[in-house]
């Protein structure tokens, strides 16, 4: 019986060299982070990646950071941000062959690279956002502003209170003399015996650990003193200005200010906080977005160890103006963001729409009252002022853009697999939110059917 079957035979070997860039599909992703990251090499808006590399032509040849660039932000626009993983896909995967021109970098280099261009990454998203204010994707006619709170590379049960840090350094102290004692009677006070062993080692890096936070606690306590002072220099200051002593409680002297007892540093990652969502505590960070209702590209972005929003209002318009040349026209933020001091933010450049209650309350309290009517009231103060304006129909169909732009960011984001940071510290944190953002406005780009060449034809 003869079969009729194509051709099988793994002992076959290509009668042509092979051209990988055959295998990869015109208009697929990989082919866009490519021509966007050769775009930006072109123009010479990589250069801080260059930094650090010699010149001279001597040592061992590196990877050309162009080509790291590639594997680690295609990586992050699909969800893969293990370095042992994207080392695998290097051997595996034709797209990660074809960015990286079957070379193969280990994990621990493409590890490396994301650490030490930890600040190069900040740079990296804005010249991706840039790119998507050309393509007329970020015209900031309205913008939602929110934070989320991402978990860090640290565990809740790694924090530690400043007494529990004091008895955790006696008891390894303690352990340590012990051990001393028995060396000594072992092999003598002036014989060094062997190595140390592993147990101790591991001992010695928790010791140096909580060291380190029981400094970052008193830094914190001293803080507080300074502060204490300052207030009551001020103090001081404005009863010899009136000539009148202020009423009330006398501050407390700075040397009695202490930190509450329960105020907690974590040993994995000192930088980071408790933060609270709706699924429970995290150890980690809050990642701030500025997102444009419209085309939902981030527009401004930053991270901060702080779990409130209400200080992050200003600092975040501030940052929209200085990467994109102006401020929006309008704003909208949850309750998270309101208070009487950001309302005084607005201006004729930005008018603000900050929820003053959380967003159910909000719309229990319309569907009571109903829209107001009427001339607004003489005795209506900034919250009064801004609880009618959201009340009103412009300002329902205006705010109601909040939850249909910002928030779906946060969840695509989830979405692709970047639901907590891998870098440690603050500038780990802002490290990877700027990957996360300038990734997700790489694929808002993608979507939008832009392409560098176009690009470069229109621009010619």
């Amino acid at each position: 019986m003869s079969y009729n079957f194509l051709p099988y035979n793994q002992d076959q070997q290509f009668l042509l060299p092979v051209d990988i860039q055959d295998w990869v599909e015109e208009g697929s992703l990989e082919r866009f982070v490519s021509d966007v990251v050769d775009h930006l090499d072109g123009e010479g808006r990589l250069e801080p990646f260059y930094v650090g590399y010699r010149e001279d032509g001597w040592g061992h040849p590196a990877y050309h950071p162009v080509m790291m660039l590639k594997v680690l932000l295609y990586g992050y626009t699909i969800g893969v941000r293990s370095s042992r993983k994207l080392a695998r896909l290097l051997e595996r995967d034709v797209a990660f062959r074809y960015l990286a021109a079957n070379q193969q970098p280990d994990f621990r280099t493409i590890s490396d690279f994301r650490k030490e261009h930890r600040e190069e990454f900040e740079k990296l998203y804005e010249e991706v956002l840039l790119l998507c204010r050309e393509a007329g994707l970020a015209e900031l006619e309205r913008v939602a502003l929110d934070g989320r709170r991402v978990q860090g590379d640290a565990s809740l049960e790694r924090n530690r209170t400043r007494e529990k840090i004091r008895e955790e350094i006696e008891e390894i102290l303690e352990e340590a003399e012990r051990v001393d004692a028995e060396e000594d009677e072992e092999y003598g006070e002036d014989a060094r015996g062997d190595e140390l062993p592993e147990d101790l080692r591991e001992k010695e890096e928790r010791l140096r650990k909580l060291k380190e936070a029981q400094r970052r606690l008193d830094a914190e306590e001293e803080e507080l003193r300074a502060e204490q002072a300052e207030k009551i220099r001020r103090r001081k200051a404005e009863e010899r200005e009136t000539g009148k002593k202020k009423r009330g409680r006398k501050p407390k002297p700075p040397e009695e200010v202490e930190l509450p007892e329960d105020r907690k540093v974590n040993l994995t990652d000192p930088e980071s906080e408790i933060l609270k969502t709706r699924k429970g505590w995290v150890q980690g960070y809050n990642g701030q977005a500025m997102v444009d209702c419209e085309s939902q590209v981030i527009v401004a972005q930053d991270v901060v160890a702080e779990a409130a929003d209400v200080g992050q209002l200003g600092p975040m318009l501030d940052r929209c103006e200085e990467l994109n040349g102006e401020r929006p026209e309008q704003l909208l933020g949850d309750a998270g963001y309101w208070s009487e001091a950001n309302a005084e933010l607005e201006d004729e450049q930005t008018e603000l729409f900050l929820s003053t209650t959380k967003d159910w309350k909000r719309r229990k309290e319309l569907r009571e009252q109903g829209p107001p009517r009427g001339r607004i009231p003489d005795s209506h103060g900034p919250k009064e002022l801004m609880e009618r304006k959201l009340r009103t129909k412009r300002g329902r169909k205006i705010y109601r853009e909040r939850s249909t732009s910002v928030e779906p960011v946060f969840g695509q984001m989830v979405n692709r697999g970047l639901g907590s940071f891998l870098l440690r510290g603050k500038k780990g944190a802002k490290a990877e939110w700027s990957l996360f953002s300038a990734t997700h406005n790489l694929l808002k780009l993608f979507r939008a059917g832009w392409s560098p060449t176009a690009a470069g034809i229109a621009a010619g």
